[in-house]
């Protein structure tokens, strides 16, 4: 095997562990990251997260631009798939596409479970430094969504907008994306 190879295989094992970090993470939250359960969940051995990793909060920070990098990809095929609609024409199909693209997929169950995992990971300052890190991306991915819909709010306003509505939403046991939907549809005067 050459140098580059191994290199290679490195950083894909690498990239795995921190897939399996990521999604322990958004299952049980901040507090079940360890090497030992992330070797677990990615069906390692113990001594390869403390090889790629030499502290948990490198592993949190990976876990952290994981999840980042899935969620700037989820907005990358929402982009890719988008009909062709505008705020003007159809509200309430513009407002879909944007919400679909800023919320994880699944039902309210899945979405209550990601934004508490979510702000729970906010205590930890590596994987709140990853996030952050990782925002450019979806921010980006998003604000070209918003200028595909031609919605008056730009993707920061946008997202905050959604988490608003999803914390308003599970908070009162409302249906998520629909308080959303509604929300964005009622900031932009439509």
């Amino acid at each position: 095997m050459t140098d580059r190879g191994a290199r290679g295989k490195g950083a894909r094992r690498r990239a795995d562990l921190a897939t399996a970090a990521a999604t322990l993470l958004l299952r049980e939250g901040p507090g079940a990251l360890t090497h030992r359960r992330v070797a677990l969940e990615a069906g390692a051995s113990l001594s390869a997260t403390t090889y790629y990793f030499a502290s948990l909060d490198d592993l949190a920070a990976a876990a952290g631009a994981a999840m980042a990098d899935a969620w700037a990809d989820h907005a990358r095929a929402s982009l890719s798939g988008a009909p062709d609609v505008t705020v003007r024409r159809e509200p309430d199909a513009a407002a879909r596409v944007l919400v679909d693209a800023v919320l994880p997929p699944g039902d309210d169950a899945g979405v209550r479970s990601y934004y508490e995992h979510l702000l729970g990971a906010g205590r930890q300052a590596s994987l709140a430094g990853a996030f952050a890190g990782g925002r450019a991306a979806v921010d980006a991915v998003l604000g070209q969504l918003v200028g595909h819909v031609e919605a008056p709010t730009s993707a920061a306003v946008t997202t905050a907008l959604v988490d608003g509505a999803v914390v308003t939403a599970l908070t009162e046991q409302r249906p998520v994306r629909a308080t959303a939907r509604a929300l964005l549809v009622e900031a932009w005067g439509a």
